[in-house]
């Protein structure tokens, strides 16, 4: 029902491209004629007459194609499904669905016309049956069933690779019968071969399948049957599916490492016969087996320890089977290898020994050549840079000691120990005189070649290998600083210091012209600038060395707004003057950080300064700066173009006289390019901090301060105090200014942009927020302090509150005995004068003297106890007056803690005073 859909949908198409049905074309009628008389005729002969004509007519006319496609498809499946007894039918059933589903590239037509032998490819890919069906097929006795099975087979793989790959993997055995075919008879095998090279693109599942139906020794048996890397194009497809095999895919390297290891990989790259002739197919053959080496010992963009130590391992076990000497071969000493094949062992060479110590030491020591004629391999490397005339095997080349160099301070230190001027009669000695040198000598020699005949393009290679050997090493920068060249002539004057003679050749690069009239001037500077950037950075001693000829920073400050230099050269520019602030410690008037900060604002304006930078940030060279790339896979359709390298025509750089040189983006790798940045935000900060205040010393003393002849002491006094209140108000100006300046700047310094705003303004911030840091810090101790006053001062309030309480109630206590005592007293008077009406006169003495007697008694044992609790009270209320002024600090509401002491105090005192 489905098969259904698809064709009458399909037949909606034929209608579009014929026109109405009604109208259809002679192709249509005649391909509907030749299906009938296969579906419907009676004689074998006539049916096999039928097909053959209707293959002939599908191969030459996309009209038939379409049609075939609209109502072939069933018929053919029915052929090649019932009929397989008539090996004749099935054959002819399968070239035509091969010529149905092969483009005709030869018919022109219109770009947008409908590619029938496409939408074929398409219509039959949906079909599982109709794949389980033409796998099945294989199993054939007959040559040319499995021939052309393998041919339609490889057309739907070419033009619907993901569905085909996905129906294969659901067919019961359907890999393993392709992998049968490799055993098959030459034309079949390569025929499987060739499909299988689609079939295991990006699919790991099939990958797996494919290496464990033994694919490996299968692979390296027919390359070594068909010659190595002398053999064709079989050759060619045996290596892609290999690679195919092994890239991404750790599990199958391991495999291949640890069951047939790596020797018959190796042994492809090993020269037989003729070492100096090379075909095209040659050539392919040699960067196709490059390109395993490659994914062996290349780790992919994301960072994974474990992959990391695989790689490691796989770099080991290829030197210990001497695979780095066939690659020297290939890169060094084979000089009539292409160049396409140089650079890819070059590109070998250097990942093989990159973040592996042992393998740089192999490097080291690594001698080529035979006696008595023998020379390191560094050197001969080095000389390779010097002498190519391919900017892209300089390049190769020049990453061999990026990789040697990183992070390896003795190899470093090696190279630099042999750094050793040759007299100046050496250092002009042709090229090919050079073979007894030091790797030092040469490279200095390399350095200042070049000069006399105004092509520098020698020297800024030395210099990018000096860059290199500087990387990250102070006592290598500090050795290399202590050497001197002659002058070139002895009337120029004594000898200069090797970085004086690199400025001064930054300077000549930028005005001069090369021989053939080409505008290399941009690169130049370029390797010379990361060379003079490398050597500064954490080397205060450079920077002294850099700034002791006063005409360099006036250069520099020349090329940061010259407008002809490219944006990559500013920038550069702008950081090696930002490195003469942040790494510079001199104290000397004109050469200290302050007046290097002041001349950029001067000459150049601290916002376009730190303009500089960002423009170099979004330069192509440091924005395309990326980790280590996988290269392209070599596939038959991109071989012959890349087995034909082609260098970069310099004429074409003369129109672009404000950009980089494209090919300077693998020199700008992910290291320096971070350096640059962690480079650009400390120097943001120094500028930044260094121009928001005053030199911190004044070594002059101005001529005002000194007393005049004849001037009285009140009249110096007066001079003195005059003078100091202009300098103050001067500096208060004069601060005010920078700040305000310095905010500003941080601002506004990256030209509006937010990013750039950002990075500007950010030491600015830190600043401040270090200050209000600070001052949260002080507040809070302030605070916890407070916190602790308040909290004793509260348990105090509480102790004398209970304090009060408790005198409260013993007064309360002296105020009910007084007033017992008074209504004793007032009875005993009852008493007194009922005596007194009732008894004799003569008594009434008596009464009265013991009334008396006891009411002084009472009242003298009354007012005692009364002084001693009004001293109490005394005490207690100045007490109580502290803590209320205290309290009234904290901001406690002292009225309403004392609310209700004391309220009735009063009365008993009241008594008192009505009974005085």
């Amino acid at each position: 029902m489905k098969k259904m859909d698809l064709v009458s949908g399909y037949k909606g198409v034929v209608g579009l491209v014929f026109g109405n049905e009604n109208s259809a074309s002679s192709e249509d009628s005649y391909v509907e004629r030749l299906l009938e008389r296969i579906s419907n005729g009676v004689l074998a002969e006539d049916r096999r007459s039928a097909m053959t004509e209707l293959q002939a007519v599908v191969a030459e006319s996309k009209g038939a194609q379409l049609a075939f496609g609209a109502m072939g498809f069933p018929v053919i499946m029915v052929v090649l499904k019932e009929e397989r007894d008539d090996v004749e039918m099935v054959r002819g059933a399968l070239e035509t669905l091969v010529s149905a589903l092969t483009p005709l590239d030869h018919v022109k037509g219109p770009k947008n016309e409908v590619q029938p032998a496409l939408m074929n490819t398409d219509l039959l890919s949906r079909e599982a049956e109709s794949i389980s069906l033409l796998l099945s097929l294989l199993s054939e006795e007959d040559f040319y069933i499995r021939y052309y099975t393998l041919q339609v087979l490889t057309v739907l793989l070419t033009n619907s690779l993901n569905r085909l790959q996905e129906a294969i993997l659901t067919i019961p055995r359907g890999i393993t019968r392709l992998m049968d075919m490799l055993m098959d008879r030459e034309v079949i095998r390569n025929e499987a071969l060739l499909l299988l090279t689609y079939l295991t693109r990006e699919a790991e599942e099939i990958q797996k399948i494919v290496v464990f139906e033994g694919a490996f020794e299968k692979i390296f048996s027919i390359i070594k049957e068909e010659g190595g890397s002398d053999g064709g194009v079989v050759v060619q497809d045996c290596l892609e599916l290999l690679n195919n095999l092994l890239r991404n895919n750790e599990s199958n390297q391991i495999l291949l490492r640890e069951t047939m290891g790596f020797d018959p990989l190796i042994s492809i790259l090993k020269l037989r016969g003729s070492a100096y002739s090379f075909t095209q197919q040659k050539t392919i053959n040699l960067l196709s087996a490059l390109e395993t080496i490659n994914l062996l010992i290349v780790r992919g963009s994301e960072a994974d320890p474990g992959k990391d130590a695989h790689k490691l391992t796989n770099k080991t076990v290829l030197v210990q089977k001497k695979a780095l000497d066939n690659l020297l071969m290939l890169a060094v000493e084979s000089q009539w290898a292409p160049v396409a094949v140089r650079c890819a062992a070059l590109r070998c060479i250097s990942d093989i020994i990159a973040a592996h110590p042992k393998n740089r030491d192999v490097l080291a020591s690594k001698v080529l050549g035979e006696e008595p004629q023998v020379e390191a391999a560094l050197n001969s490397i080095l000389r390779i840079i010097l002498r190519t005339s391919s900017m892209q095997e300089f390049l190769a080349a020049d990453r061999i000691f990026n990789s040697f160099c990183e992070k390896n301070p003795d190899g470093q230190a090696m190279l630099t120990s042999t750094l050793i001027p040759q007299p100046q009669s050496m250092s002009h000695a042709p090229l090919e005189e050079d073979v007894n040198m030091s790797f030092g000598s040469m490279l200095i020699r390399g350095l200042t070649l070049g000069e006399s005949d105004g092509d520098l393009e020698v020297c800024c290679r030395a210099a990018s290998v000096l860059s290199h050997i500087l990387m990250d090493n102070l006592q290598c920068k500090e050795r290399v600083l202590r050497i001197e060249l002659e002058a070139p002539m002895p009337s120029l004057g004594a000898a200069e210091p090797l970085m004086h003679r690199m400025v001064r050749y930054l300077a000549l690069a930028s005005s001069m012209k090369t021989k053939d009239g080409t505008g290399k001037a941009g690169y130049i500077q370029l390797i010379i600038l990361k060379l003079l950037v490398t050597w500064l950075a954490d080397c205060p001693n450079a920077v002294h060395c850099f700034l002791d000829s006063r005409p360099h920073l006036t250069y520099l400050l020349e090329l940061v707004s010259n407008p002809s230099a490219t944006v990559c050269t500013r920038g550069l520019a702008a950081v090696l003057l930002g490195e003469c602030v942040i790494y510079n410690k001199s104290s000397d008037t004109g050469r200290d950080a302050f007046s290097i900060v002041d001349s950029i604002s001067q000459k150049v304006g601290l916002t376009s300064y730190f303009l500089k930078f960002d423009e170099m940030q979004k330069s192509f060279l440091f924005s395309s700066a990326k980790p280590t790339q996988a290269l392209k896979p070599l596939t038959r359709s991109t071989a012959a173009s890349m087995a034909e390298i082609e260098d970069i025509d310099d004429s074409d750089l003369s129109d672009k006289k404000n950009e980089d040189h494209p090919l300077l983006s693998s020199m700008f790798d992910e290291h320096f390019v971070d350096i640059i940045k962690s480079l650009e935000s400390s120097i943001r900060e120094n500028i930044v901090d260094v121009y928001s205040r005053p030199k911190s010393e004044v070594a002059v003393v101005p001529a005002e301060l000194e007393q005049r002849n004849g001037e009285s002491d009140k009249d110096y006094v007066k001079r003195l105090k005059a003078f100091v209140e202009k300098q103050c108000s001067e500096i208060q100006k004069l601060l005010g200014r920078n700040a305000t300046l310095a905010e500003e700047l941080a601002k506004i310094g990256g030209g509006g942009a937010s990013q750039s705003e950002q990075r500007a303004s950010g030491a600015l911030d830190r600043v401040q927020v270090e200050t209000l840091r600070k001052d949260l810090h002080e507040a809070s101790q302030r605070l916890e302090i407070l916190k602790e006053e308040k909290a004793q001062i509260e348990s105090d309030s509480s102790m004398y509150r209970n304090l009060a309480a408790k005198m409260e109630s013993d007064l309360k206590s002296l105020s009910d005995a007084y007033n017992s005592l008074e209504q004793t007293n007032f009875h005993l008077e009852k008493e007194v004068k009922a005596l007194k009406s009732g008894g004799s006169s003569v008594s009434s003495p008596d009464v009265e003297a013991i009334k008396a007697e006891a009411r002084e008694e009472a009242q003298k044992e009354s007012e005692a106890e009364l002084n001693d609790l009004l001293v109490c009270l005394g005490q207690e209320q100045s007490k109580v007056e502290k803590l209320s002024a205290r309290l009234l600090e904290l901001g406690e509401d002292v009225e309403k803690l004392l609310e209700g002491i004391g309220d009735d105090m009063g009365l008993p005192e009241d008594d008192e005073e009505e009974e005085d």
